[in-house]
């Protein structure tokens, strides 16, 4: 009997005809086996923090809640090998517990491991890459309910496709991620005024390990922190306000508590200024009753086929809508200065694209669709939005 399922903002709702927990790889394995006999399409789904439809199935919904954990560590060669339902969060706990750390993280860590990885989730900070920058190896468990591993050694162009894959390459039961020693962050944060800010943006980037800002309409002021590391723990330092020092699993994340919808392009580092004034000149012009912030940060490039910084430095732009109002009107307005700029969209924040301009915006997209057809020719792990995004032709399934 159909379930209802829904993400994190409720902009995306569906009614798989099963929603399944496996245990252990096996059962993933006998779930996926389980749809094919049946004619059934199979997606997974993480905490559903994706703004978009990529979770959205009438087939098989698989979770990982149930899959969670750190299968194996090893200290010394500062890998770990984790689980792929295991939240962000409760993975920092765990590392810190072994005097480890993953080396940045995003915005917020509720989101289960895989689901940032593959939809190139990202912190801030010009020398550092998405999460998947962190991925020395995967295992996937494909289409025919085989387990395939994939690493730059081992399968190595499936392993730059899987990385930033969106779950079309197969299910990813197990990731191993390449760690470092556990370290404290200095926090700061302050308020400029936006000219102010973005006459010292290029300072304040170069002089910070992490550096953002969220920028509010309202006040035409510029929210900034800055990121750190320092040897100094919180009892040792002369903490003044605005300031925190801690672990960095504890620091990196923020804590977001309204609900809200979101869009995010990433755009080449030299052209963020321009873009970010040419959105905030748009919103002050046309959309003067949004008072969400925009947020501003930098990220390094990497060589994941799907990732939004393929192969170039990058700043990314977010705006954001309470989840209780419309957001289409203004969303597509302000996506019209991300393209102008050469954005590419975040894969789970609100976007319009389809396979005809994604094809441009990717160096590798069409490599891409040639390992995801060659792991899953019948598109076992297609929805109906993905089709359409891909450019997909095959005959819709259930």
């Amino acid at each position: 009997m159909p379930v209802d399922w829904s993400n994190w903002s409720g902009s995306v709702r569906c009614s798989p005809a099963r929603l399944v927990t496996p245990k252990d790889e096996a059962a993933i394995a006998a779930e996926v086996r389980g749809a094919a006999a049946d004619g059934l399409r199979v997606r997974v789904a993480g905490t559903g923090h994706s703004f978009t439809p990529l979770v959205a199935t009438d087939g098989v919904l698989v979770s990982l809640a149930g899959w969670a954990g750190i299968e194996s560590c090893d200290p010394e060669r500062r890998q770990a090998t984790v689980r792929a339902g295991t939240t962000l969060h409760v993975l920092g706990e765990e590392l810190l517990g072994r005097g480890l750390a993953m080396e940045n993280l995003g915005d917020v860590d509720v989101q289960a491991l895989a689901g940032a990885i593959g939809t190139g989730t990202h912190g801030t900070g010009p020398t550092f890459g998405n999460l998947s920058t962190q991925v020395l190896a995967l295992r996937l468990v494909t289409a025919t309910g085989d387990v395939l591993d994939c690493s730059a050694e081992r399968e190595p162009e499936v392993f730059r496709a899987a990385r930033v894959s969106l779950g079309l390459l197969g299910i990813v039961s197990a990731v191993t991620l390449r760690l470092v020693p556990a370290f404290r962050l200095h926090e700061r944060v302050w308020r400029l005024p936006a000219e102010e800010c973005l006459e010292r943006l290029d300072r304040l980037i170069a002089r910070n390990e992490h550096f953002e800002f969220f920028w509010y309409p309202a006040d035409d002021e510029a929210e900034c922190k800055s990121l750190n590391t320092t040897e100094k723990a919180p009892e040792d330092a002369d903490i003044l306000e605005g300031e925190r020092i801690g672990w960095s699993a504890h620091i990196i994340p923020s804590v977001r508590s309204l609900t809200f919808n979101e869009m995010e392009y990433a755009v080449p580092a030299a052209l963020g200024p321009d873009c970010f004034r040419a959105v905030r000149g748009r919103m002050r012009e046309r959309h003067s009753g949004v008072t969400w912030p925009v947020e501003y940060r930098t990220l390094a490039p990497d060589d994941a086929y799907l990732s939004p910084a393929y192969g170039r430095e990058t700043v990314t732009i977010s705006i954001h809508q309470s989840a209780r109002r419309p957001y289409q009107d203004f969303f597509a307005d302000i996506e019209a200065i991300f393209r102008a700029h050469g954005g590419r969209p975040h894969w789970g924040k609100i976007h319009n694209l389809r396979a005809a301009e994604l094809h441009d915006l990717y160096p590798m997209w069409d490599r891409f669709q040639a390992v995801r057809t060659r792991l899953d020719p019948d598109g076992r792990f297609l929805n109906d939005y993905l089709r359409e995004v891909f450019g997909i032709d095959a005959p819709a399934r259930r």
